[in-house]
């Protein structure tokens, strides 16, 4: 990865939920987190996805929390962003800004 890349869209939105989300973040939280703020249905297979492509890049770490007995014994994927995602956000949020720098948000219609 270079300092050019940038994150796609929903990468850009599943970091952001994490941030938001600190240390409770794990997939249906990171769901209802996106969920609540763009009005967007989100399959949480979509979420589990982007957040293994995200790790594999160095964007998130997970780990396993405690195992309860209201998941009949199983632990919670709990995730995380590095510093390596935070720098990811921050690149692709400077990018987004410059290219709408100046267009006051209204749009010509055609």
């Amino acid at each position: 990865m270079t300092s050019r890349d940038y994150l796609g869209e929903f990468e850009h939105i599943v970091l952001l939920a994490l941030l938001r989300l600190e240390d409770r973040a794990y997939g249906v939280t990171v769901r209802q987190e996106i969920e609540l703020r763009t009005h967007r249905e989100v399959s949480i297979g979509a979420v589990y996805a982007t957040l293994d492509r995200l790790e594999t890049k160095g964007y998130v770490k997970s780990y396993r929390g405690d195992p309860t007995p209201e998941r009949g014994g199983r632990s919670k994927r709990f995730f995380r962003t590095t510093g390596k995602g935070v720098a990811a956000v921050n690149r692709t949020h400077q990018a987004l800004q410059s290219m709408t720098e100046g267009l006051g948000l209204v749009w010509r219609v055609s």
